[in-house]
């Protein structure tokens, strides 16, 4: 989980890359809290994908994990 502190963290560091430059733990670290941010983010899209509604022409309603799912078991 990316707290306001990591993201905090995640700023000093671009901007002391572009002023000064980091050292390599700073560069380490620096990727690190970009990973979890963006594992984050994918997380949090694709919760919020899974609880949109699909409305069929047949008037029922589907959701779209659901929708995923089924259409999976055809794909492999």
């Amino acid at each position: 989980m990316i707290t306001d502190k990591d993201i905090a963290r995640i700023n000093e560091l671009y901007h002391k890359s572009k002023t000064e430059g980091l050292t390599p733990e700073e560069k380490e670290e620096q990727a690190h809290l970009r990973g979890a941010y963006i594992t984050a983010i994918r997380k949090n899209l694709r919760a919020n994908l899974e609880r949109i509604e699909i409305k069929n022409p047949d008037g029922s309603v589907e959701m779209v994990k659901d929708r995923v799912k089924k259409h999976k078991k055809y794909t492999h």
